[in-house]
């Protein structure tokens, strides 16, 4: 019986990239559009990159229709 752990990798990589702060914050503080590596975050920053976050997921599981089964 084998598990398809694509979208469990799928999610965990992109929960790691698009966490606020990061890598890049949509929007950024002190009214700049985005900045980089600020480790710095707001709510309306952690709205944005949920909304990019669940887009981005959707694509992949269903459009894509990633697989990765282990056996």
């Amino acid at each position: 019986m084998s598990g398809d752990w694509g979208p469990v990798v799928l999610a965990v990589i992109f929960f790691v990239a698009m966490t606020p702060g990061l890598l890049c914050q949509i929007p950024g503080n002190d009214g700049r559009i985005a900045e980089f590596h600020s480790m710095r975050t707001s709510g309306l920053s952690i709205f944005v990159h949920t909304v990019i976050f669940f887009g981005l997921c959707a694509i992949f599981m269903i459009a894509v229709g990633l697989h990765i089964y282990a056996g």
